[in-house]
């Protein structure tokens, strides 16, 4: 089984603009988003996944990913995912010997941009870089499959 461990932040500022190390325009939508088992069809760039999701515990959950034909893909969103699709340009920086995915929501997520890092091990540290704010890690609304739910337009003042 393979575990995925990630920690999510809000983004501050666009510094990561500069010196970031490629991006990658993405559509995904979600079959399903039962908190036990989350099902996301993606399309990122000309490849396309599909990825099972488990229950998340902590920063930790199970995680299945299997590549598929991008038309199959594509007809999936169309016809079987939620609406809305989520829209997002995911900037690849590097900081400090690790990987930082910034992704830049787009659409109805417009206005949201936040930073992930993924781990080996739970408690593992590392250093943010100066565009990491606030750690949203668990924060149910910052998941992508909520975002596909309730988008970021729809959120109150507060809850931003």
């Amino acid at each position: 089984m393979a575990t995925e461990i990630e920690h999510k932040y809000i983004v501050t500022n666009d510094s990561y603009l500069q010196g970031y190390r490629s991006s990658t325009y993405f559509r995904q939508g979600y079959l399903t988003t039962d908190k036990h088992c989350v099902v996301r069809v993606r399309i990122a760039g000309h490849r396309a996944y599909i990825t099972i999701k488990g229950e998340n515990r902590g920063a930790s959950r199970p995680e299945y990913e299997v590549e598929i034909d991008p038309e199959m893909a594509q007809s999936m969103l169309d016809t079987l995912c939620q609406s809305p699709v989520v829209e997002k340009t995911r900037y690849i920086y590097d900081y400090k010997g690790y990987i930082w995915e910034i992704d830049c929501f787009h659409g109805e997520n417009e206005g949201l941009v936040m930073a992930e890092i993924e781990l080996e091990h739970e408690d593992e540290s590392y250093d943010l870089p100066p565009f990491v704010g606030r750690n949203v890690t668990g924060i149910e609304r910052y998941y992508n499959s909520c975002l596909a739910q309730r988008p970021y337009s729809m959120w109150s003042e507060e809850e931003k």
